[in-house]
């Protein structure tokens, strides 16, 4: 389309939808699964761990730009993918009706690169995709598991195949059985690509269990500490004592945000790896073999109850730091009021005061009066006893009575002008 302005990013999103497909199996085939948690760095040493591997195998070196790689060799294949938490590494075998002794995909990996891959293991399960034909369900239904364990099986894909297993780790790794009545190698690749995924999703899930128990004991502390201390503010009777509340329910909820803000993603997460739990399981299309559990209600009875526990701690985290915000905003509502009235009861005290100094000030302004006056009397009797002559017959001593009332107005009216000329000044100032 040369006549348009195409966006970078269209031919990747276009692309991203055909990404990670499943690889097809042909019955019968053994897959190891292996999920590693990015762990100290781990992500960014895959990449040349896996081209250390496509160098000893002789292939050409893979890009890993995508996130995902299928590297196919003469005893094996690899699907390698990069996900947010984990990187999954799936290998495929052929199994050779002629060797008895083949087992496990896993086993024809260089053993000194398998173990080096970077991470820390968090799920590992064996899948082995027989024919019908070859071992029959209702053979295996009638043992029962071979290790002694309640066996979860059922039917999938509409009846074209079947799932077994006991979801019990047996040196190392879960096992799946998945037995082809009538399956496409599409769909035998599909079927065992959603296993792995319902067994890492669920593991991944899980991960927040612990993370509830432990946040379970400090909501336990933290609401038992709340309530003291809403007993304490209905019993206080000072601001110290208010304060003394406040600062305790602070520090409570500093460390009650603390930990909201350690466990909000693990707790999103596990409700979102749950999700897909319950998505693949519903691909599977299961149908319920007598007296077996699928594996749905498997997950209902065994994983529910831990997932629903995350959420309730969750919404007891969230419930209890809402309650915390609510009480420390009542508490210092209490505070501010009686800030408040202590700045009443000062600037009532500044008032008096400034009351007080305005008399003193117009006291002070009388005796100013009087005192410039005085000294203006005595400067007019100086001038007429030096012009006594021309002032005939006024004496001076009656010039000076005669100029005292006069001065003392004229004093007066200019000190008054003044203090109204400053008052406007600083009425001016406070509009």
């Amino acid at each position: 389309m040369p006549f348009f302005e195409q966006h970078p990013l269209r031919q990747t999103l276009s692309d991203e939808v055909h990404a990670r497909p499943p690889v097809a199996l042909d019955t019968p085939e053994f897959v190891t699964y292996l999920a590693f948690l990015h762990h100290e760095g781990s992500a960014e040493r895959e990449a040349d761990h896996l081209r250390a591997l496509a160098a000893q195998l002789d292939l050409p070196e893979p890009d890993l730009a995508s996130g995902h790689l299928l590297l196919q060799s003469a005893g094996f294949r690899l699907k390698w993918e990069r996900h947010n938490e984990f990187s999954s590494y799936c290998f495929f075998r052929r199994i050779d009706p002629t060797d008895t002794a083949d087992e496990y995909a896993l086993l024809h990996v260089p053993a000194a690169w398998r173990k080096d891959i970077p991470g820390q293991l968090i799920a590992a399960t064996h899948i082995e995709v027989r024919s019908t034909d070859e071992v029959r369900p209702e053979t295996v239904l009638q043992q029962q598991s071979p290790r002694g364990q309640a066996m979860v099986a059922s039917q999938v894909a509409d009846g074209a195949g079947w799932v077994l297993t006991d979801f019990h780790l047996h040196e190392g790794f879960s096992h799946f059985l998945v037995l082809d009545d009538d399956l496409t190698p599409r769909q035998a690749g599909r079927i065992a690509q959603r296993l792995v995924e319902i067994e890492t999703y669920r593991v991944m899930a899980l991960l927040a269990f612990p993370v509830a128990k432990q946040v379970g004991r400090l909501l336990s502390r933290a609401e038992d500490e709340l309530a003291d201390l809403m007993d304490g503010m209905g019993q206080a009777r000072s601001a110290e004592d208010d304060r003394a509340v406040l600062g305790r329910l602070s520090r409570l909820a500093a460390e009650v945000e603390r930990s909201v803000a350690r466990t909000t993603f693990r707790f999103g997460a596990a409700a979102a790896y749950y999700r897909l739990v319950q998505q693949r399981i519903d691909d599977l299309r299961e149908q319920r073999l007598p007296g077996f559990s699928p594996i749905g209600e498997f997950m209902d009875r065994r994983l529910v109850p831990a997932i629903d526990t995350c959420a309730s701690i969750a919404r007891r985290q969230d419930d209890l730091s809402a309650r915390i915000a609510r009480n420390s905003q009542l508490l210092r509502t209490r505070v501010d009021i009686e800030l408040e009235r202590q700045n009443q009861e000062l600037l009532a005290q500044m008032n008096r005061r400034a009351k007080i100094q305005l008399h003193l000030q117009e006291t002070v302004e009388g005796l100013s009066v009087v005192a410039i006056t005085y000294y203006a009397s005595q400067l007019v009797n100086y001038m007429s006893k030096g012009a006594k002559h021309l002032i005939e017959p006024v004496t001076p001593e009656i010039l000076t009575a005669a100029s005292i009332p006069v001065i003392a107005g004229f004093v007066y009216m200019g000190l008054r002008r003044m203090r109204k000329l400053l008052g406007k000044e600083e009425g001016d100032a406070h509009q």
